[in-house]
């Protein structure tokens, strides 16, 4: 198979116009059904933001690095249950904090504000009607609505998230955090192959006033879906910029920890198995660096193993990419860990030429940062690994899970849900011994908690607990 040009169109779409990258002629996406959904933007010139609070958490993982590092956290003590929020659906994502509301998003398609202290529901906003399983091709998700993590945009102060419907449609919404009023509201499609069967499961990203979402596959990779990101403005009016992988099918960016902002300005995904399997690399399974106001591709990884990758479902994209110092770290489902630095092979493009690479595990997720030292969730458990100065990564302890979820660090400890066991657990991070643990009842896949002060909150099959003792 020909490697496929990357080429960029600008499209009229009533008074909006939409830049996207594809990859060669083909039918156009399959259509969403249904009315198309009605647009809100921001007027111009709108009021400042209120400031945020010390203890709130605006993304994933904390920050735009996606380290999960948190200051400001107590060292772990006996964690107990503080309350429980019952709400429509499974929470997948983190829940955020702003001004200390919680907003969770569900998989009804509904998003809440808890308040703090107990949990009680302030105002919940239902976005629409989310995909029945039954409905799609394949998946593991019913119903199917919003399974990202939400994101605080700090320019316009709203959270925003990204809804799937039954119609086959997504959509992207920016809410008041204080009241869940609906400000700003567009749809947000990738760019190729058929809506109904490409999931939205990367977090959310905020950077330089616009929201950078990542598409994947469902369950299965069943259908006719390409891996792709797409850049909105927050404010709702104006270019809506979109990246497709090369590839004929599939190269899903699915990792729960989405797009990744690295110290030089640029983003950071990873890229699932793709269709080619021999001939020229296509663009899968891979590390890509992109330019976050053009979408324009600056550098990119791939390993020498991407056809047998490939063939074999043994992707790259299964883990967020780790940033740890001036090195990328990269895992994957074939479990080679490599080391990619951002000045050095991040600045060019093509397969091969990592820094240094070591066996660690099959990861899944994203993992956490501190200094050189990467926290990775593999799928046996949950494995600290050492990063040298010349860029080795070196494994360390490793403590078994059923089911590692993605860690976040915060006074001393790495905090797990251990989603096959429903349980929440506080680790030493020098030595993996088990300082505390706690029932957190039935879990999400890739589940990731959140710190704020002493409190611990995780998302459940059916909610929000929040956890005290932290």
């Amino acid at each position: 198979m020909p490697r496929l040009p990357r080429v960029v169109r600008v499209l009229t779409v009533g008074a909006v116009l939409v830049a996207t990258a594809c990859t060669s002629a083909s039918p156009g996406p399959a259509r969403p059904t249904g009315s198309p959904v009605a647009e809100l933007t921001l007027p111009p010139g709108g009021a400042s933001p209120a400031p945020t609070l010390p203890g709130d958490w605006l993304t994933y993982h904390h920050d735009p690095a996606r380290s999960g590092n948190v200051p400001g956290v107590p060292a772990p003590g006996t964690l107990r249950q503080q309350w429980q929020a019952q709400l429509d659906g499974a929470v997948y994502g983190q829940p955020l904090i702003v001004r200390g509301t919680v907003v969770a998003a569900t998989e009804h398609d509904s998003v809440y504000g808890l308040d703090l202290a107990t949990g009680r529901v302030l105002w919940r906003t239902s976005l629409g009607t989310p995909a029945p399983l039954s409905t799609l091709p394949c998946g593991n998700i019913d119903p199917l609505g919003i399974t990202s993590t939400p994101v605080y945009e700090p320019g316009t102060g709203l959270v925003f998230t990204l809804a799937e419907l039954s119609t086959g449609r997504h959509v992207l919404t920016g809410l008041d955090p204080a009241t869940g009023t609906v400000r700003v509201r567009r749809e947000a499609e990738p760019p190729h192959g058929d809506f109904h069967v490409h999931q939205q499961r990367g977090a959310l990203a905020a950077v330089n006033g616009r929201v950078l979402i990542t598409y994947g596959g469902l369950d299965g990779d069943c259908g006719d879906y390409i891996g792709a990101v797409v850049s909105v403005p927050a404010t709702g009016s104006g270019p809506l910029l979109t990246y497709a992988i090369p590839t004929s099918r599939e190269g899903g960016i699915w990792a729960p920890g989405g797009p990744v902002l690295a110290p030089d300005g640029r983003v950071l995904v990873s890229v699932g198995n793709g269709a080619a399997e021999n001939g020229p690399w296509d663009g899968s399974d891979s590390v890509l660096a992109l330019a976050p106001d053009s979408l324009t591709v600056t550098g990119s990884f791939a390993p020498v193993t991407w056809p047998d990758d490939n063939a074999h479902d043994l992707d790259l994209g299964s883990l967020t990419p780790a940033l740890v110092g001036p090195w990328v770290l990269a895992v994957g489902k074939r479990g080679t860990g490599y080391t990619l630095g951002l000045a050095t092979r991040l600045q060019r493009t093509g397969v091969g030429g990592e820094q240094a690479q070591a066996h660690l595990c099959s990861a899944y997720g994203a993992a956490a940062v501190t200094g050189t030292t990467v926290f990775v969730p593999c799928d046996d458990g949950l494995l600290r690994v050492e990063v040298g100065s010349d860029g080795v990564p070196h494994p360390g302890w490793h403590v078994p899970l059923r089911a590692s979820g993605s860690p976040v660090l915060g006074g001393g400890a790495v905090w797990v849900a251990d989603y096959g066991a429903g349980t929440l657990l506080a680790l030493d991070q020098a030595s993996g011994r088990v300082l505390t643990q706690v029932v957190a009842g039935s879990l999400p896949h890739f589940v990731s908690p959140v710190l704020s002060g002493d409190r611990v909150l995780i998302g459940t099959a059916a909610g929000v607990t929040a956890f005290g003792g932290a």
